[in-house]
């Protein structure tokens, strides 16, 4: 899914894009925690469920490397 999502400094600031589009993944991302439907983001974006899902899984990724520390009181 990874050769799907890219980041380009040139393209949208460098933030994570679907190839092919200017559409960020945060937008993507945001659509859906929004509770629009895969059907209607392939629609509003022309996008493919695929691109959806891998918005998805580098999402997943990204977050699986963050490390959090609890601050101490």
């Amino acid at each position: 899914m990874n050769d799907r999502i890219v980041i380009d400094p040139t393209i949208c600031h460098g933030k994570p894009i679907i190839r092919g589009t200017r559409t960020p993944v945060t937008v993507i991302l945001g659509a859906l925690a929004g509770g629009d439907s895969f059907e209607q983001i392939e629609q509003d974006y022309g996008i493919s469920a695929d691109d959806i899902r891998a918005c998805v899984a580098f999402a997943s990724e990204e977050v699986s490397r963050q490390t959090y520390h609890p601050l101490s009181a």
